[in-house]
């Protein structure tokens, strides 16, 4: 992958994001700075979201008093409950801007656990302060906003962190290390599935009035999203079926999955990606285009060339409850996945699956693993066990720029778009032009410059517009 050699400010992000005055990246002047580290020798962290995901992220950062939470953003009071009871000395907010402007001095790092949507803008204004960064998966909603966030990482030298759990997971490295030794040779095919969505998808966008609840601001809550209604529908976790807001199936598991392929095969920039997805009919042959969720289930073709001495490699995608074949290697009794999903990794000497979260990555026949000599990880903490995605960061954060977590902007913004190329082919999929899809075709990626060649429509899914807003 071609190094990233340009540098990005608030101007320009703002010029090139189509984001007006008022807007999420205005910060005023006499906020920037850098980090404060305090005197304790503390981590003094931040919770942009304060619910959800965020009630695993803030408790292992802060590690029984190891560190400190200084202060708490969430836009829904709801979410916020248990931690507000938790730390009720830190300071609470419901708009982001407004913490980062009045506890800036205290603050050293931001976990973001907020909608997918919400990523970028404040990954973004955390990092222009100075301040160390952890993002939920996935990193960004686009795949612009990816590309952006890893130039910011390096130009701000802060340390950053993509919250794929099983990228510091002892079996990924594991995994790692069989592949690039040639365990089973020069591997052409990787498939990777998950039982994702287990929310609704391929639905058409809820009607109704609703008041909006006094514990939410909903406006604060679209942020960047396009106006509409309120409605219960969104949230709390829902959000991740619907465009405007998540990434569905792809963005909650494939940063997760597709990262363990990504780093054994070290992929870069993907040449082309085409799809199928599952069909919605409201009656005899009367098939419904819900554009504004994402559909039921999908299958994503990726093609990435050939790297040094590594040949070109299809990644296959299946979502929704579908899988790939059952490898003939694989007994009758045997299972193909865990519940959550996995991976098959085809090479030219044989088969790999592998799974997250404790599955132990297994050679095809399962007998293998008795009769071959498998290389130890190339990572030597993996014999100790590892240390814990969230802790490693903690410890980064201290050390400084420079210091290793597994999942940094500069692997996790390529990984990111590499997901998302997979909800572009998703959402172009339908676009229909006089009597043709030419969605459905196979499409043409020129990753430098961020471009579908031979569709023009579909390159409207690598950057939204924000919506212009003011407090």
């Amino acid at each position: 992958m071609p190094a990233l050699k340009r540098t990005i400010n608030r101007r320009n992000f703002i010029r090139n994001t189509s984001l007006a005055a008022g807007s999420f990246f205005i910060v005023p002047r006499h906020v920037l700075g850098r980090g404060y580290i305090a005197p304790s020798d503390k981590l003094n962290i931040a919770g942009i979201g304060a619910g959800g995901k965020a009630e695993v992220n803030l408790p292992y950062a802060y590690n029984n008093g190891a560190e400190n939470i200084v202060a708490l953003c969430d836009v829904d009071d709801r979410m916020a409950v248990n931690a507000r009871k938790k730390w009720p000395n830190a300071p609470y907010y419901r708009d982001y801007r407004e913490m980062l402007d009045k506890e800036h001095k205290n603050i050293d790092a931001v976990i973001i656990t907020t909608p997918d949507h919400m990523h970028a803008v404040q990954a973004m204004a955390a990092m222009q302060l100075g301040k160390h960064v952890y993002v939920e998966k996935p990193l960004t909603h686009d795949i612009y906003e990816a590309r952006q966030l890893t130039l910011a990482a390096q130009q701000y030298k802060v340390v950053t962190q993509m919250g794929n759990q099983g990228s510091s997971g002892d079996d990924t490295r594991i995994v790692e290390t069989w592949i690039q030794e040639g365990l089973i040779g020069k591997v052409h095919t990787v498939h990777v599935w998950t039982n994702r969505p287990v929310w609704p998808q391929g639905i058409p966008t809820p009607s109704g009035k609703f008041d909006i609840p006094a514990a939410v601001d909903w406006d604060l809550w679209l942020g960047t999203a396009p106006y509409r209604d309120f409605n219960p529908a969104y949230l709390p976790a829902t959000w991740r079926g619907w465009v405007d807001f998540g990434c569905g199936s792809l963005g909650d598991m494939g940063c997760h999955f597709i990262d363990v392929p990504f780093r054994a095969l070290k992929l870069g920039y993907p040449e082309s990606v085409e799809c199928s997805v599952g069909s919605v009919y409201t009656g005899f042959f009367k098939e419904a285009f819900y554009t504004d969720s994402y559909p039921p289930s999908s299958k994503v073709h990726i093609r990435f060339p050939a790297r040094g001495k590594m040949p070109p490699v299809e990644m296959i995608w299946y979502d929704g409850g579908i899988k790939p074949d059952r490898p003939e290697e694989l007994l009758p009794d045997e299972q193909l996945a865990e519940w959550d999903g996995g991976m098959l990794f085809e090479g030219s000497k044989g088969k790999l699956m592998a799974g997250l979260f404790g599955r132990k990555p297994t050679l095809l026949p399962t007998r293998k693993m008795k009769e071959a000599r498998l290389p130890k990880s190339k990572y030597p903490f993996v014999e100790k066990g590892s240390e814990g995605h969230q802790t490693q960061w903690v410890q980064a954060c201290k050390k400084g720029f420079g210091a290793y977590t597994s999942s940094s902007f500069d692997v996790a913004g390529p990984l990111t778009e590499t997901v998302l190329m997979g909800n572009l082919a998703i959402r172009s999929y339908n676009i229909k032009e006089g009597n043709q899809f030419p969605g459905r075709k196979r499409l043409l990626w020129d990753g430098t410059n961020m471009r579908i060649t031979n569709f023009d429509a579909a390159n409207a899914f690598v950057k939204r517009n924000y919506r212009a807003h003011s407090l």
